[in-house]
């Protein structure tokens, strides 16, 4: 192998030889033309001076103001300086040589001569101008011509480059097909045959290394490929087979962990569920008993929730093993996968499994958010040795079953919460209206008897009325809390609940009830309605109670925010004077709204009416979705 230069180091030398040699020649390219520019526009400053010098003729024959002469004179003037200096504005300089020197200074003495003639007062006569004036033009002329010839010469330079030019992009064509062969197509070829070679099946097969470039170096690592392949397809079949039953493994310990995690995701009983993943997993990992332990709220202590297989004898004397006293209980710290021989183990308990005819056992802590919750203990009464795969399955496992019996704990915690919370807002509905009515009644009976004791007939008519009126307090008030409780909506429209109560409650009181739908928007959640429909209830209970009403009127506008407004015809108030039971109902509306993110405006004057207004964000989410489903049997 010959020792060369890099493919790159090649490649760069030859393209930086073309592109200087291309740089040159563009570059004088450029200036000739930028010349020729230049002298274009010089030679048509030139020719225009002939158009000045008839135009001044002519107008000094005219007899034409003077002021207007000198200005042509002035523009003459300014041409010549043009033609001298060159103008940076744009290419326009001429192409000086000895030769277009001397005609220019020509024309500039002959035009000293005759701006003063042009000038001159009185003018000469029409043969006098005439004749300086062709004298004159013949000067330009020849400087035009001494231009045109200088022009002529560039040109044949910039066609000499343009020649030069195509014949370096033709030389350099040919370069750049002779480096492309020799030095990427040949080698590609040398290991597109060596490929198709290893194709074949033929591994022995090698590329000729001729230099140490890019090529040489691929040539090297397609040889060392080669010589690999060779070597490794004599034990080819059996590392395809430890593959095939590696990934048969895999497949078989993903499918039971689907099988596992489908189950502990459909079990609703924790019974269910521990007794069913400790058969599962027994069955899984082949062992010969299993025993599924958890320490609750007390991590000193394992309680055994579930086994299988797991021998009576063991189940009664380890319903609850203290952490740390065996190797079936490991401090939640420590807790880690293991494997623990048990024949070799002097530890008592572990002598106990092994009078059992149990060789190992596999100990699996059961963690959630870095919290021990409990353990998976499997025996086996032959030798145990499970592979980092196995390990790593079992430890997921565990870790969804803390998940299924957190998810039970948790969907048991919530139950429990809305049972509460249900119990909770009947027992403040029970407070705000029947308790009240009732401690009422309770001092109107001792006035009876007060009344009755002192025979005064008129204290014990008024306190009879007193009860009587009560006691019909309280039956509406219970009449009302059942319709509350038995409020149910339509996932879909609000709008059918509210016609419902309406209907209600001009059956129980005989007002005149009217509604009014406007507006398009989103439905409401079912559990917002609900508290809506409460709200609502409760601004009706308040007008039946306190407003004196001839009339109702509710009006629903569907949008962002919905609006209810409930508007009666009553007595009305003052904000300042409200009673003690206005403000009890008002304070519920108002903390029915606030659990669903609305707000409760109440307008009202002293013989004017009240308006209550409930304002409901779609956007906002409800702070509870906790709605009464409390069972009241009948009415009264």
């Amino acid at each position: 192998m010959r020792n060369t230069a890099s493919l790159s180091a090649k490649l760069v030398r030859i393209g930086a030889g073309l592109l200087v040699l291309a740089l040159i020649s563009i570059g004088l390219t450029l200036w000739v033309t930028w010349k020729l520019s230049g002298g274009a526009a010089a030679l048509n400053e030139a020719g225009r001076m002939r158009m000045q010098t008839w135009r001044l003729t002519s107008e000094v024959q005219a007899q034409l103001p003077t002021p207007q002469i000198e200005t042509l004179t002035r523009e003459f003037d300014l041409s010549m300086q043009v033609l001298k200096n060159g103008d940076a504005s744009r290419p326009l300089f001429v192409p000086w040589d000895p030769e277009v020197r001397q005609r220019y200074n020509e024309v500039d003495r002959l035009w000293h001569n005759q701006k003063t003639r042009f000038l001159a007062s009185p003018s000469l006569d029409h043969a006098s101008l005439v004749k300086h004036a062709n004298t004159f033009l013949v000067a330009i002329d020849r400087f035009v011509l001494s231009i045109e010839a200088q022009m002529a010469s560039l040109t044949a330079i910039l066609n000499l480059f343009q020649f030069v030019m195509m014949a370096l992009a033709i030389g350099g064509a040919v370069v750049m097909l002779y480096t492309g062969y020799m030095y990427v197509i040949n080698p590609l070829s040398n290991l597109r045959d060596g490929l198709r070679k290893i194709e074949a099946a033929q591994f022995s097969a090698r590329v000729d290394v001729v230099s140490n470039d890019e090529f040489g170096q691929v040539a090297s690592g397609f040889n060392r490929m080669a010589a690999t392949l060779q070597s490794l397809y004599g034990n080819l079949e059996a590392q395809v087979a430890a593959k095939t039953q590696r990934i048969a493994a895999q497949k078989e310990r993903l499918e039971a962990l689907y099988g596992v995690s489908a189950f502990l995701s459909q079990a609703n009983e924790l019974h269910e569920l521990t007794q069913g993943f400790a058969q599962r997993v027994r069955r899984l990992v082949k062992a010969d008993a299993i025993a599924l332990r958890w320490s609750g709220e007390d991590a000193s202590k394992l309680l055994l929730l579930a086994s299988d297989e797991f021998p009576q004898v063991m189940q009664e004397e380890e319903k609850c093993l203290k952490a740390g006293v065996c190797a079936c209980g490991q401090p939640g710290p420590n807790a880690r996968s293991r494997v623990i021989p048990i024949l070799n183990s002097d530890v008592a308990p572990l002598q106990h499994c092994a009078r059992m005819g149990y060789v190992g056992m596999v100990s699996v802590p059961v963690r959630m958010h870095n919290k021990l919750l409990g353990e998976i203990n499997l025996f086996y009464k032959s030798q145990v040795s499970l592979a980092a795969e196995e390990l790593e399955l079992m430890d997921t496992l565990a870790s969804h079953l803390a998940i299924a019996v957190e998810g039970l704990r948790a969907v048991a915690l919530d139950r429990e919460a809305a049972i509460a919370g249900e119990r909770s807002l009947l027992a403040r509905e029970l407070h705000d209206s029947i308790a009240q009515s009732l401690a009422f009644l309770k001092i109107q009976v001792q006035l009876l008897r007060t009344a009755i004791s002192k025979n005064d007939g008129g204290k014990t008519a008024t306190a009879l009325g007193e009860l009587d009126s009560g006691l019909k307090e309280s039956i509406a008030d219970v009449r009302e809390l059942l319709l509350h409780f038995r409020t149910r909506t339509q996932a879909d429209d609000i709008d059918q609940a509210v016609q419902e109560t309406l209907q209600k409650f001009q059956h129980q009181t005989g007002l005149q009830v009217s509604r009014k739908v406007t507006g398009e928007g989103l439905s409401l959640p079912q559990d917002v309605q609900i508290h809506v429909l409460h709200v609502l209830q409760e601004a009706l209970s308040n007008v039946r109670k306190h407003a004196g009403a001839r009339g109702v009127e509710i009006e629903i506008h569907k949008g962002e925010p919905w609006r209810f407004l409930v508007r009666d015809d009553g007595a009305g108030f003052n904000e300042g004077s409200q009673r003690s039971e206005l403000q009890v109902g008002l304070k519920i509306m108002r903390e029915r709204a606030d659990q669903i993110g609305a707000t409760v405006a109440i307008d009202s004057a002293v013989g004017q009416g009240t308006t209550v207004t409930l304002r409901v964000p779609t956007s906002l989410p409800p702070k509870t979705k906790l709605t009464l489903t409390a069972d009241l049997s009948s009415e009264p």
